[in-house]
């Protein structure tokens, strides 16, 4: 049987990288991207290779929308290189950073960096993998808790995020006829080097997001990874349009 094939982007590190081995470990192989750290990318390649998966990793930016076609192409190679393929199964559209800033204080480059990254990105680099995307696959965005609850300090990452969740839905009808489902997962806060590792390293965070989730710690990379890879088992494939909080049920 044709081994499915996974396209995570931001799969060098993080949530990303906790992505791929899970989905490595459910028999799934990968092609990840990565901006600037090739050795890290590397190292996940091996790790899912030893899994028994192939990997290939691939550079990009996703706030640079000009450099997609160049990407997609790259794509393609890929595909025939190492699967004789000319199609791919499953869009992680994961890459991202984290701006923390007051409302009153965020600046327009801040703002338009978030757009590019977070909405700009995953709406034209998804457009433009369509026709590699298989009939029957499927496509996962991330959002985040954020967008459901509010802290301060997070108005434009959060209005971003809340962008690309309306952004799902219109995505699983508009591809619906291909067979193509699409969903939303949306981490709470997680204890990895994102936001400059404010989750992970402060502990004065860390005890407050504790005690308002309802598991009574923060998150783990570990809790992300495997529920989207799980999302992506065949036995999920009726789940679509639908936001899905990972978040071990904080502020409810």
């Amino acid at each position: 049987m044709e081994s499915k094939i996974a396209i995570v982007t931001g799969g060098s590190r993080g949530l990303g990288r906790n992505t791929a081995l899970a989905l490595a470990r459910q028999g799934v192989d990968v092609i990840l991207t990565y901006r600037s750290n090739r050795a890290e990318a590397q190292a996940v390649a091996q790790q899912i290779e030893q899994a028994g998966r192939q990997a290939v990793t691939l550079q990009l930016d996703v706030a640079r929308s000009d450099g997609f076609d160049a990407f997609v192409a790259q794509v393609a190679g890929a595909l025939k290189q190492h699967w004789q393929r000319d199609s791919f199964d499953f869009l992680v559209n994961n890459a991202g950073i984290g701006i923390h800033a007051a409302f009153a204080e965020t600046t327009e480059a801040q703002f338009d960096e978030l757009v590019n990254i977070h909405l700009k990105g995953p709406f034209f680099l998804t457009q433009k993998l369509l026709p590699l995307i298989a009939d029957g696959g499927r496509i996962v965005n991330l959002s985040s808790g954020l967008a459901r609850f509010s802290l301060p300090g997070y108005a434009a990452y959060a209005a971003m995020k809340g962008g690309v969740e309306v952004l799902t839905r219109y995505m699983a009808k508009e591809l619906g006829a291909r067979g193509i489902a699409v969903n939303t997962v949306a981490p709470g806060a997680i204890a990895t080097d994102f936001g400059g590792g404010v989750v992970r390293d402060n502990e004065q965070v860390n005890r407050g997001i504790a005690a308002n989730t309802a598991l009574g710690r923060v998150g783990q990379a570990d809790d992300i990874g495997g529920a989207i890879a799980a999302l992506l088992r065949d036995e999920n494939r009726w789940i679509n349009a639908q936001r899905i909080e990972i978040s071990g049920g904080m502020f409810l």
